[in-house]
């Protein structure tokens, strides 16, 4: 049975302006449909619908793109010219779709034309890199024919060189004067809203559902958010409270120092699949463009100094003391060698910072065991990581092809500020880090996830 307001799409235009990607980026799906930058990827008319409170609101259908404009206006002209009346334009349509051409040469092109006859308007998609030419303008011309709303989408908005001028103009002549700024590959965080706004203004009949849409929308997005934020407080809380014991031998140390940075890569990477998968984008659905993630790293690797370097965070007393701290445990420990001590990195840096203030608890309390514990600049690192990567999901449409890369941050405080009181706090819990066999998931620790996250 049909839903009676349910509101009917058609996804119409030229061959190759990223009509299959709008509706990728509409239904939040990567795996809808084919796109390629080649022409007449889509051969066959493809539907999915959008629902509210479980209900089905929109339905759209994803159009063929229309390869011979000119020469269908041409035959539309001798259709006319062999019929007793005069016919108005859906009646023209309707006696094209009749013809034996419909079936033939212009098989295309009537898959098309079927297709927005039976909705209730279309969104005719341009690509505003490409000129305006003669068979874009007979395209429009067909598509008016069919009587239905023609909402115009303005496609690749953020290419600088476009002919949006023009486009604007030769819609405007054809009686097309709404048109929406909307880049499936990159669209504004809110650009979904603003599209069924003025889809509201242009659609009365489905005004109150479209108008609910974009709300429900705004607030999914707001929840999305708010989500990915706890996410990585959760991460960054994990990886300040996770300590490893370990003898203090040269071997032991560099034994337990690996496991603690394998620990610590192993739980970024399940962020970054569990943060993929929140904002419905996966791994494999890169096949020839792979995330840079290799084993278990993700770029540059965590612990290396370029990395630090890369994301312009100042390296603090745990890296740069590195070395000297090994040269004094050496002391204490009558064989860890300069050499091996200044391998273990950060990690050995971090001893040294926690020897600072609880001396006693890392050497000689424990009768010959240390608490190993990542330096303060790789927490800094993982957050600024994070956010990024949570900064480009928010603006990443569902059609994009290219591979998610991170650049320098701007955020200062995780590169030289001080770190927040949450991440302080979690090194004096090593209970609070689910990566620990202690592991107590304690009202406080909520609690300093929540704090963390507010703050991000």
């Amino acid at each position: 049975m049909t839903t009676p307001d349910l509101l009917r799409l058609a996804i119409v235009g030229h061959t190759n302006t990223g009509k299959t990607s709008l509706m990728r980026t509409l239904l939040e799906d990567r795996a809808f449909g084919e796109v390629q930058n080649a022409p007449g990827t889509t051969r066959h008319v493809e539907g999915a619908t959008i629902q509210i409170d479980n209900q089905a609101t929109i339905e759209l259908h994803d159009t063929p793109g229309i390869e011979d404009s000119i020469g269908l206006w041409d035959y539309l002209d001798q259709l006319q010219q062999s019929h007793p009346k005069r016919l108005d334009g859906p009646d023209s349509i309707h006696y094209f779709l009749t013809s034996p051409e419909s079936h033939g040469r212009f098989e295309q092109e009537a898959r098309v034309l079927r297709q927005l006859l039976q909705c209730d308007a279309g969104l005719y998609v341009v690509d505003i890199r490409d000129p305006v030419l003669a068979k874009h303008k007979d395209e429009l011309a067909i598509l008016a024919r069919c009587g239905k709303p023609l909402i115009a989408i303005l496609n690749f908005i953020h290419s600088p060189q476009n002919h949006l001028t023009a486009w604007r103009d030769t819609l405007a002549r054809l009686g097309i004067h709404m048109s929406i700024e909307f880049d499936t590959v990159a669209p504004a965080i809110d650009g979904k809203e603003q599209l069924y706004q003025k889809l509201a203004l242009v659609l009365d009949k489905h005004s109150p559902s479209l108008t609910a849409l974009a709300e429900q929308i705004k607030q999914q997005r707001q929840l999305r958010k708010r989500i990915a934020f706890t996410m990585l407080a959760s991460t960054l809380i994990d990886v300040a409270a996770f300590k490893v014991s370990t003898q203090t031998d040269a071997e032991n140390l560099q034994v337990q120092s690996a496991f603690l940075q394998e620990t610590i890569r192993k739980r970024e990477h399940q962020f970054i699949k569990d943060i993929l998968k929140h904002y419905r984008f996966a791994e494999q659905d890169y096949p020839t463009q792979p995330l840079p993630i290799q084993g278990e790293r993700w770029g540059m690797d965590l612990f290396h100094p370029d990395a630090l370097v890369d994301m312009g965070i100042q390296v603090g007393k745990g890296f740069a003391a590195g070395a000297a701290a090994g040269a004094t445990i050496d002391v204490f420990t009558g064989g860890l060698s300069l050499g091996a001590a200044a391998l273990l990195g950060g990690v050995v840096g971090s001893v040294w910072q926690g020897f600072d203030k609880v001396g006693k608890r890392l050497i000689g309390k424990i009768q010959g065991y240390e608490e190993l514990s990542v330096d303060d600049a790789v927490i800094r690192l993982l957050g600024l990581r994070g956010l990024q990567l949570i900064d480009i999901l928010e603006k990443r449409g569902h059609a994009a092809q290219h591979k998610i890369t991170l650049d320098q941050s701007t955020l200062t405080q995780w590169q030289t500020g001080k770190l927040p009181e949450s991440i302080h706090l979690a090194r004096a819990y090593p209970s609070w880090s689910s990566m620990s066999s202690s592991f107590e998931n304690s009202a406080d620790r909520e609690q300093a996830i929540n704090n963390l996250s507010k703050q991000f």
